[in-house]
Formats: C-alpha cells, structure tokens, sequence
C-alpha cells in the first residue's frame, strides 16, 4: 500500500485538483468574476486543463506543455475561464515545475517559453487583468519552472555522486579481488620453495636408501624407485604450474624464506625508516611449521609497513603470544590514521588471505586509546617440525 501510495499519491492530487476546478465553476455561478461560458461546458474545460498532467510520464515535455498551450487557448475562447480558479493556478504552477525539471536541457529551456508565452497570454485576455499582472503573472509562474530547474541540477548532482560512489566501490572491490589474487600468487610462490625443498630431502633421502639396498632386496629397491621418480615428476610439475602463477618481470627468489628468527632484523630495518619498534615475547617460543613460521613474519612486516605508510605513527609494539595450540600475532602504533584495506596497497586483504589458509583469524581497527591494532592468531595444532 505505501509503494501503491508513493507510486500514484501525485496522479490523486491532479485528479483531486482537476474535480475542485470543475466543482468551483459550477457552484460559484453567481460571482460577477464568474466566466461567461455557461457551466456545462465551462466545468469540462477547467478539468482538461489539468488532466494532460497525468500523462507527464508517458510524455515528461507534451504533458506539461500541452497543460499550458490548453490554458492559452481556452483564453481566447473566455478570458475570465482560466483565472477562475484556484486549480488552474496549481495545474500551471505544477506543470511550469515539470517543465523545468526536464533532463533535456533544449526541452527545458523550450518549457520556459512555453510557460512564459502562455501566462502572458492568459494574463492579457483576462478581462479583469491590472498592468501589474501583465509581468506578475509570467513571473509567478517563471518562479515555478526556475524551481524546477534548481531541484534537476541537485538530482543530478546527486546522482553524478552515487554513481561515482558505485563506481569507487565497483574499483574497490576490483583492486581487492587482484590483490587477493597477487597474495595468493606471492603465498604460492613460497609454498613452493617450502615444500620443493621438502620433497627434494624426501627424495634425496630416498635415493640413497635404495642405491644401500642390498640384491635380495630388488623388489623393494624398485618399489622406492618408483617413489623417487614421482617425487622428481610433483617437482617438475610443481615448478611448472609455479612458472605459469608468476607474473613477466617478476625474478626468482634465490633468498632463504625468512621466518620469526630474522624478526629482529626485520624491526631494525622498520627502525631505520624512521618507525621506533619494540618486539615483546610472551609464553615459550617454540619451533613452527615453516609454513607458519614465514606467513607469521610476513604478518608482522605488512603490519608494520602499513604502519609507516599510513598511520603518521612515532612508535610501533610487536607481541608474539606463543601458546600450545597457537600462535597470536599483535601490531600496535600509536598513528591517527591507517590503511584499512582499501589504501592502494591492501595489505591487510593480503594478511587476511594468509590468515584464511591456516583457518585463523584476524581482526584490525582502531584501538582503546589511540592508534591502531591489527591483531591474528594462526591455530598451530599437532603438525610440528
């Protein structure tokens, strides 16, 4: 019922408007400014004013326009008809605004001739005018159209607003998506040299398991040969796949992957760009999985890069909360203002990425107080080195 209302409210007050014309005709017969049209004719024409406004949708410049050219016209027939009523004063004021709320820009300026012409019209056929409403009226019903036509141009800025709005969001969700893609690429990448080194011990270890194998043992010296070869086969193919996830330009990685051991080099490098860190330890540290271990120290650097980058901060605390089950990450700074996800880096998307591999969590903001934390916890389970 309220879209039905919202939809149809407009169409009710033309009609509404429409019948109050038509009705005043007929029952103020009497007054000596009454049209001398007699009231069977006069009560239609007054209607027909108005009704054209019902098609402004169907025809946004006819409609309005052709409200007016109907007023002028009837003015020719009896000057006294149009200025009778108070509804055809709301149908042309209402039709002026329509007119000048036209998106086309040509449409709307032609309305304001229309309307112009057509009071002026109305105004000098009208019997009863004064010389003053030779100009007050077309400029009454100039005011309505100038409505009009201020409320086209804050819509459109309006409009031009949420599109650049849905646009900037459309952006953000892209570069979000490529920087999910790139962090899942760079993660990929040093899987690989993780687990190629893995496999390649596996194989190595395999390789002179077998060439020991005394000949008795042939049938199991084939059987490990037969391992040893699908080891060197995920190996070429692991190398391959990686070859097609790495971007032109991009070089290969010849360093050993850091981990929490070179954490202190890490903080002194951030220290020397200009961002005081302190590293607080707590509960035992332990040995990690490799995996984890690298992703924990590439937590940390994002941090803090995006600290620099972002937070306007003069000092940075790093907490490492070793536990059984798992390993809790925090990087606190005392900036007033950080990336949150949508600076062109999007480091945290990336963060958040390699949080999501191992099924933690991560939680960034503001922080009680001042600044900003980015907190994550890497579940370590039974899978130690």
């Amino acid at each position: 019922m309220r879209a039905l209302a919202r939809k149809y409210a407009f169409d009710a007050l033309i009609l509404v408007v429409a019948l109050e014309g038509a009705l005043e005709v007929a029952i103020r017969r009497d007054s000596p400014e009454a049209p001398e049209t007699t009231a069977w004719l006069s009560a239609p024409l007054t209607a027909l004013v108005t009704l054209p406004l019902l098609a402004r949708r169907r025809f946004p410049f006819a409609a309005p326009a052709a409200t007016w050219a109907i007023a002028a016209a009837l003015s020719f027939a009896d000057g006294r008809l149009i200025g009778f009523t108070a509804s055809a004063s709301v149908a042309g004021i209402i039709a002026a605004f329509l007119l000048g709320n036209l998106r086309d820009g040509f449409q709307a300026r032609l309305g304001l001739g229309v309307v112009l012409v057509a009071a002026a019209l109305v105004a000098y056929n009208n019997p009863d005018r004064t010389a003053g409403e030779l100009v007050f009226v077309p400029v009454l019903f100039g005011v309505g159209w100038l409505a009009g036509f201020a409320l086209r141009g804050r819509v459109e800025e309006a409009e031009a607003a949420q599109a650049r709005a849905a646009q900037a969001e459309r952006d953000r969700d892209a570069a979000a998506r490529i920087a999910v893609a790139e962090e899942r690429a760079r993660i990929a990448r040093e899987l690989h040299d993780i687990v190629a080194h893995s496999v390649s011990v596996m194989v190595l270890q395999i390789g002179a398991v077998r060439h020991n194998l005394p000949d008795e043992f042939a049938d199991d010296a084939e059987a490990l040969q037969g391992v040893e070869r699908t080891g060197r086969t995920a190996l070429a193919e692991m190398r391959r796949l990686l070859g097609a996830m790495r971007k032109d330009g991009d070089d290969v990685e010849l360093t050993p992957q850091p981990g929490l051991d070179g954490i202190e080099s890490l903080l002194a490098e951030v220290g020397r760009a200009g961002l005081p860190v302190s590293l607080h330890v707590e509960g035992e540290p332990t040995a990690l999985p490799r995996a984890i271990d690298l992703s924990a120290y590439r937590i940390v650097q994002e941090g803090l890069t995006n600290t620099l980058k972002h937070a306007r901060a003069s000092r940075a605390d790093v907490t490492l909360h070793y536990a059984p089950d798992q390993l809790r990450i925090e990087v606190r700074d005392d900036g007033v203002g950080h990336g949150n996800g949508n600076a062109p880096g999007f480091g945290l998307v990336g963060v958040g990425e390699r949080v999501k591999i191992y099924g933690g969590e991560m939680s960034a903001g503001a922080a009680d107080g001042g600044g900003f934390v980015l907190t994550t916890r890497l579940p370590l389970g039974g899978d130690r080195p």
